[in-house]
């Protein structure tokens, strides 16, 4: 009798932490859907090739980058994000419910099969950088079901189909692949938009790795320094990572880096054109914001069928509102219950 009560505490404690799945099965070991990986092969891409994440706040989706034949990265999919928390801007710290934004590298230690939201990766956060910053929190993730209090939701298929391209890239050799946390896709336009936000100088310091990419199509080697962060070609060695908060070095010259300077010039020049015919986007705040396809869903039919279509109605979605039908419009706010306990 006492084993069996052991037993029994054992696996109800593992049931509420969402450490193990109930139903038997190994979600971890889906493979990847057969048209995306004619889709690969379309674009001259195999499964353990390296991959790279971008995910964007305002826009609400997420990209899935994959080294091609060429050493250079192309764009294999867009998905969209069902749900994500806070506003525009880094987290800084513990219950402030913001999704991070910077750069974070992904190893298979992060990767979580068993997630009470289907699947799940660590971010990482707060990072080498936003731990010399004093920034606080923890268990940010990409995972599956509409609800997030500081996380990235997705669908379950959605995750599932990043989660094993992830997994495959990991066990073909990488050791880890790159995200790219950004508030909105780094354009002049978005720029010239949220000029007037005070986190425009961090994320001018964003677009600086965005823009280098932009010119390599390599993801470039991440390190911090003068409480910044600091970006070399990833063509290169990447440089041991030295005391964020130090001053940084000269950097040496190199064809990569002046190319991604030229860039940042043009558009600078863009988004002066630009500010000056239209007006700075509004402060207000609204709690965080999912993907036009899902809030049309949510419109339609209501919380129960966005439910499940995400997650198969078996995780709640966050509680609408009208900021969730335009996020950026309005300012009410809404809270649910958190999904840091991945």
């Amino acid at each position: 009798m006492n084993l069996l009560r052991t037993v029994l505490m054992f696996c109800l404690a593992a049931f509420l932490a969402g450490c193990a799945s109930m139903d038997g099965d190994d979600r971890g070991s889906i493979p990847i859907p057969q048209k995306l990986m004619q889709e690969m092969a379309a674009k001259g891409m195999s499964p353990d090739d390296p991959i790279m994440v971008r995910i964007y706040k305002q826009e609400s989706e997420l990209e899935v980058w994959k080294r091609t034949t060429s050493g250079r990265y192309a764009l294999l999919k867009t998905y969209p994000l069902c749900r994500w928390s806070g506003k525009l801007g880094p987290k800084t710290r513990e219950g402030d419910r913001q999704a991070p934004e910077g750069f974070y590298t992904i190893s298979r230690g992060q990767l979580n099969p068993r997630s009470q939201y289907y699947l799940s990766f660590n971010l990482g956060y707060p990072n080498a950088l936003e731990r010399a910053l004093g920034y606080s929190g923890s268990a940010l993730m990409v995972h599956g079901a509409c609800t997030s209090a500081g996380c990235y939701a997705m669908t379950n298929d959605g995750v599932g189909e990043v989660y094993a391209l992830a997994r495959e890239a990991l066990a073909g050799g990488q050791p880890g692949f790159q995200v790219q946390s950004l508030p909105f896709r780094m354009t002049p336009g978005n720029m010239a938009e949220h000029r007037a936000n005070p986190n425009m100088p961090y994320w001018r310091n964003l677009k600086e790795g965005t823009d280098l990419f932009a010119v390599t199509r390599v993801p470039p080697n991440v390190s911090a320094c003068g409480g910044r962060y600091s970006f070399t070609p990833g063509t290169q060695p990447a440089q041991p990572m030295a005391d964020p908060l130090a001053p940084c070095p000269m950097p040496l010259p190199d064809a990569a880096l002046m190319a991604a300077t030229n860039k940042q010039m043009q558009d600078e020049h863009s988004i002066a054109m630009l500010a000056a015919t239209r007006p700075p986007a509004n402060a207000t705040y609204v709690d965080g914001g999912m993907h036009p396809s899902f809030r049309d869903i949510l419109r339609r039919s209501g919380p129960q069928k966005l439910a499940a279509m995400t997650s198969g109605g078996k995780i709640p979605v966050s509680e609408p509102t009208a900021a969730l039908a335009d996020p950026y419009k309005g300012a009410e706010q809404h809270y649910e219950e958190g999904d840091s306990a991945n």
